[in-house]
């Protein structure tokens, strides 16, 4: 990243590669019809020796007056990045020159500052060659909303679960349509709750289906196996960015990513050892440092500075209606089989991460504050063949291992009288509403609230799952396969979102949906 520094050779270079860039570009990809030709291009495609895009271009982590903007070009590239007001670019405002190379995986991550609040923004992103300047490269263009200084209408959708079981991008049914349904919503940005790619799901041409039909899967060399080598764990955020839906859904709607469990591998936690012959490193912590590096290249945010590695976990602050916060439940937690039993509690986000959301949501102003967990909170979901993945321990009674964190995290919101608290997750892959409420509860040390689970995003349908009594949860609407039926298929239909609309008023509506954009449920919260 450009920093406030005395400039290298490498960084002249650079700076003169783009002003050759500009001079020969002008405005070129600013317009629709320029945007539509970098669009049809394939990916991957060289012409001349010039960088081009890979994967085209996102965004992330906006709020009201900052954003980031990620590109990856196909080789050692120089990038620069503009803002303006309007498509055209007139006015455009440089915010950053980067080189890239193959340390990164030839990615990018640039933070752009200083942006209105409330408005509409337009990025561009410039390739040059790295050490010629005379090879100017491709141009790409997007698009965010900046956070409302004041309050105003924000929607936003969510789900996870992208790739998985080996269900992948089916050119047959014109791939991922799912986030062409999200993008028509025109959401301010979007939560993936995780499971962002399947590292350990490979993805096979054809998948027989029971109907007596076949699935057709694009296939890559690197989603052949299971990931384990830093390029394998890239090559899987690539085979997602093939899709075109997605491609067109990143360059409007910019994200806020968390991890999960199958970035690495399913079900892990750190300092496991694995006892699985598809691997021949058996050390998660490992599998797990390489998945996180790719994880960090291809995804637009900045990873915080406050823990030694840059914690993942964080606040978005989006107007004054609402802060998210995203959570990490699977860098700090204890093992698995030790998250049953253990009256004194066990780590699923940790004292640090514990500390931080307390102190966060008891200091927020916002009027929602929305907790976007990658793990839902009253579920049973097993880890075979013993202990439990999430946080219920599917045992009656006063809360027991992981569920302590959160009994006395929901202990320190009622004492500090912090309200309007609402959960949102994946990773079950099915959609549900649940309700928490200390008069159905065993532990009654808390306000009631409401956790909201929706997805799959394309992967394969289960569930539902039991509800563990410790919190009080009651399904109130729950959309799942029949009794009897799993790993579903995304053209089963089972494929769901949700999305969450605020009011000026303060009103919240969360609204869960399928594929095809129908609402299957809704509700509308007041301000407690």
């Amino acid at each position: 990243m450009a920093e406030e520094r005395m400039p290298n050779r490498r960084d002249v270079l650079a700076r003169a590669t783009v002003a050759s860039l500009a001079a020969a570009a002008g405005t070129a990809g600013g317009g629709p019809a320029a945007r539509a030709a970098v669009a049809d291009r394939a990916p991957g495609q060289v012409r001349g020796g010039r960088p081009t895009f890979t994967s085209g271009v996102q965004s992330g982590d906006v709020t009201a007056d900052s954003a980031v903007v990620w590109a990856r070009a196909d080789r050692p590239a120089v990038l620069a990045v503009d803002v303006a007001a309007t498509e055209t670019f007139t006015a455009a405002r440089r915010v950053g020159v980067v080189r890239v190379d193959a340390a990164t995986d030839f990615t990018t991550s640039v933070p752009v500052r200083g942006l209105p609040a409330g408005e509409e923004v337009f990025y561009r992103v410039r390739l040059a060659s790295a050490d010629d300047p005379a090879l100017v490269g491709e141009t790409s263009t997007g698009r965010f909303r900046t956070a409302p200084g004041r309050a105003g209408d924000v929607s936003f959708v969510w789900s996870g679960d992208i790739c998985g079981q080996g269900w992948g991008i089916n050119p047959d049914l014109g791939g991922m349509r799912i986030f062409e349904t999200m993008r028509r919503l025109n959401p301010d940005f979007a939560i993936c709750s995780g499971d962002t790619v399947y590292a350990d799901g490979p993805i096979l041409p054809t998948v027989p289906l029971a109907d007596g039909s076949v699935w057709r899967n694009l296939v890559v060399p690197e989603k052949s196996k299971v990931a384990e080598t830093l390029a394998e764990y890239r090559g899987n955020y690539r085979y997602n960015l093939l899709d075109a839906n997605l491609l067109a859904f990143n360059r409007e709607v910019p994200w806020v990513f968390q991890w999960d469990d199958h970035e690495t591998l399913n079900n892990w936690y750190p300092g496991e050892i694995l006892d699985d012959s598809r691997y021949s490193e058996k050390r998660v912590d490992v599998l797990a440092a390489r998945s996180r590096q790719a994880f960090l290249e291809y995804t637009p945010f900045i990873p915080g500075r406050a823990d030694p590695g840059g914690r993942i976990y964080r606040r978005i602050s989006y107007g004054p209606l609402l802060d998210v916060f995203v959570l990490d439940m699977r860098s700090f937690k204890n093992p698995n089989p030790d998250a049953q039993e253990d009256p004194a509690g066990v780590a699923i986000l940790g004292r640090h991460q514990s500390e931080w959301l307390l102190a966060g949501l008891a200091a927020s102003r916002a009027t929602w504050k929305v907790v976007a967990a990658d793990l839902p909170l009253g579920l049973l979901v097993p880890d075979n063949p013993s202990g439990v993945e999430a946080v219920a321990q599917g045992r009656p009674g006063a809360p027991l291992g992981r569920e302590v964190e959160i009994a006395d995290l929901l202990a320190g919101l009622r004492r500090h009288r912090v309200r309007n608290v609402v959960w949102v997750t994946a990773d079950v892959h099915y959609t549900a509403a649940h309700h928490y409420h200390p008069d159905r509860a065993a532990f009654t040390d808390f306000d009631p609230f409401w956790e909201f689970v929706s997805g799959p995003l394309n992967a394969g349908t289960f569930g539902p799952n039991t509800l563990d009594p410790t919190f009080g949860p009651e399904a109130v609407f729950v959309k799942a396969p029949p009794a009897g039926q799993s790993n579903l298929p995304p053209s089963a239909g089972l494929q769901f979102f949700g999305r969450v609309h605020l009011d000026p008023g303060g009103g919240l509506t969360v609204e869960l949906r399928d594929s095809g954009g129908a609402v299957l449920w809704s509700t509308t919260l007041a301000v407690v």
